[in-house]
């Protein structure tokens, strides 16, 4: 029989996760994410934190269209809806953070990446 062999997978370095994981935990949590990041730059920090400022930026405009919404009643309903999504995409980005993985939040991810390419390089 013949043995194959698979290349071994190294584990994140600990200050990649940190980095990654500091940026989802609130606006503090990101800007300190940044420094660290600044100090000492990784792929998957960039990663993580372009994904945080993608999440940012569209609950800031989700926000925004609420506001304006709430005047014609449809806010009311449509803000719960807005809220529930961009948790959702929190949990799926601290939890690929905590797992060291650059998995794209669910379905704005892609995007973040795209839009933000020259962020955090």
């Amino acid at each position: 029989m013949d043995e194959q062999t698979t290349p071994s997978v190294q584990p994140p370095v600990a200050e990649d996760k940190t980095v990654a994981i500091v940026a989802y935990l609130s606006l503090i949590g990101f800007i300190i994410a940044i420094v660290l990041h600044g100090q000492k730059k990784t792929a998957l920090g960039a990663f993580h934190l372009r994904q945080v400022l993608g999440i940012f930026l569209t609950g800031f405009v989700g926000w925004v269209c609420v506001m304006i919404l709430m005047f014609v009643v449809i806010g009311v309903f449509l803000a719960p809806v807005v809220w529930v999504l961009l948790i959702i995409m929190w949990v799926m980005g601290l939890i690929a953070a905590i797992n060291g993985q650059q998995k794209p939040v669910f379905l704005l991810g892609e995007k973040y990446q795209e839009w933000f390419k020259n962020a955090f390089v």
